[in-house]
C-alpha cells in the first residue's frame, strides 16, 4: 500500500513523534511505501519528503496556520498528486498543519485515519488543564466559549481567541465527517471522545507499540535498591506530589528526565534532605540501564494520560509500575501483578504505595516478556492494517 503519515513534527520530541516514526520503520518493513507530511523544523530528521514540508510556522502564521492556510494547502495537495496514496493517517497536527489534511484527502476519496495522541479535539488546550492546573471539561459538549472566558491557552486572550475559533472551524461534525477512524489508545480515550459526542462506530480502541528488541535483556531480575521516575520535569506529571511524598521516605529516589520544575525540585529536595538523586535527561542505553534496575517506575501523572510510552517501556523491561490513578494508566497495569494504582494528587496514597510496592514481591521476568507480547510491533501491524482497509 501507499500510506501517508503526517505529524506536525517530524523527529523524537514527544510520544505523538515517536509513535508515528516507529510506524513509518514498522510499514517499510512490510513492504509499504510511506510518504511524510510535517512542518519544516530545524531538529526534524533527514527525509526525501522534507521537499514537500511547509515552512516552519512564525507567531504571524500563528493567525492562519490553524485554519489551514493556503501554503500548507497547495503543498499538501502536489503531495497527493505525486505520492497518490492508498491511506492518510495523521496524528497531531493542529495548529502547525490544520485537519485541513484530513478534509483535503477526504475529498479525493482517500481512507483517512486519524490517531488520537491527546484531547485536542475535546479540548481546545489539548491536556483538559485549565490554568494548566484543574482538570476541566467544560468544553466537551461543545461550546468551547471556556477556552476564551478562562484564557486556557497561555493565559493570553488572544492566543485562546485563536484557539476558540481554531476549535468552531474544526468541530466534531466537521472532523468526524472526513475522518473514516479515530485511532483511540486507550478506552479512557475513547470514552471521553463519546462523551464529547463522537460516534463509537468512528472509533477503535488500538493500545501504542514499541520496538521490544530495544527491551530485551538476558535477565530482568537484576534489580538495585531505588525506585524511578522517568519524564518532563512540568506539573501534570505530578513531580511534585512525588517529591513531597520522596522525602517522606528514607528509600532511594532516581528522577530521569528535565523541565522547567528542575530547579524548584531539586531545590525542595535539598530543603527536605530528601533521599533524591537527579540525574537529567539520558538517552535510551542509559535509560535502559537505569530503569531496568530500578525495583518500579513511578508514573506520578495529574492530567488525562492517554496511553504513556512510560510505562510500556518500563515494563517491557521488566520494571513494575506505581501508577496514578487517572486517565488510561490503569489500564496498562494489573494490580498487584505488574504494578499498583494510587489516588492521583494523594500525597498520603502515594507514599503508602510506595512503600508497599517495596515489600510486594514481583516476577520481573513474567513482567517484561508478557509486556512485550502485549506492545509487540507485529501485534500492532496486524491491527492496523485491518484498520487501513
Amino acid at each position: 500500500m501507499r500510506i501517508l503519515l503526517s505529524n506536525k513534527f517530524y523527529y523524537r520530541r514527544g510520544g505523538d513523534c515517536i509513535y508515528m516514526l516507529n510506524l513509518e520503520q514498522l510499514l517499510k518493513k512490510h513492504g509499504h511505501e510511506v510518504a511524510i507530511f510535517a512542518m519544516d523544523y530545524p531538529e526534524n530528521q533527514d527525509s526525501p519528503w522534507q521537499r514537500y514540508f511547509p515552512q516552519n510556522m512564525s507567531k504571524l502564521m500563528a493567525f492562519t496556520r490553524p485554519f489551514g492556510s493556503q501554503e500548507v494547502k497547495r503543498i499538501f495537495n502536489r503531495l497527493l498528486d505525486d505520492f497518490k496514496p492508498e491511506v492518510v493517517h495523521v496524528n497531531n497536527i493542529h495548529t502547525q498543519l490544520s485537519p485541513v489534511l484530513v478534509e483535503l484527502a477526504h475529498q479525493r476519496g482517500i481512507r483517512t485515519i486519524w490517531t488520537l495522541h491527546d484531547y485536542k479535539l475535546l479540548c481546545p488546550r489539548y491536556d483538559c488543564l485549565r490554568g494548566g492546573v484543574d482538570i476541566c471539561e467544560k468544553c466537551f459538549e461543545g461550546d468551547k466559549t471556556p477556552c476564551k472566558t478562562y484564557k486556557c491557552m497561555k493565559g493570553s486572550a488572544l492566543a485562546s481567541l485563536i484557539g476558540y475559533k481554531e476549535a468552531v472551524m474544526w468541530n466534531r461534525p466537521r472532523l468526524e465527517a472526513c475522518t473514516d477512524v479515530f485511532v483511540c489508545p486507550s478506552n479512557f480515550m475513547a470514552e471521553k471522545m463519546m462523551q464529547g459526542g463522537f460516534k463509537k462506530d468512528k472509533l477503535k480502541v488500538l493500545c501504542n507499540f514499541i520496538d521490544i528488541g530495544k527491551c530485551r535483556k538476558f535477565s530482568y531480575t537484576e534489580k538495585e535498591d531505588y525506585y524511578c521516575f522517568i519524564g518532563r520535569l512540568s506539573h501534570e506529571k505530578g513531580v511534585k506530589t512525588l517529591i513531597e511524598a520522596a522525602c517522606r521516605l528514607l528509600y532511594k529516589l532516581k528522577i530521569i528526565g528535565g523541565g522547567p520544575l528542575d530547579e524548584e525540585l531539586k531545590a525542595k529536595n535539598e530543603e527536605l534532605k530528601g533521599n533524591i538523586e537527579f540525574v537529567g535527561v539520558k538517552q535510551w542505553d542509559e535509560i535502559k540501564e537505569l530503569v531496568g534496575k530500578a525495583r518500579f517506575s513511578v508514573i506520578p501523572s495529574e492530567w488525562y494520560e492517554n496511553n504513556p510510552l512510560s510505562v510500556i517501556e518500563a515494563q517491557c523491561l521488566g520494571t513494575p509500575v506505581l501508577g496514578a490513578r487517572i486517565g488510561g494508566i490503569s489500564e496498562l497495569i494489573r494490580e498487584g501483578v505488574t504494578g499498583m494504582c494510587f489516588e492521583s494528587r494523594n500525597v498520603e496514597d502515594l507514599k503508602g504505595k510506595i512503600e508497599t510496592m517495596f515489600h510486594a514481591t514481583f516476577d520481573y521476568d513474567m513482567i517484561a516478556h508478557t509486556a512485550q507480547e502485549r506492545y509487540n510491533a507485529e501485534n500492532y501491524y496486524q491491527q492496523i492494517m485491518k484498520i487501513y482497509q
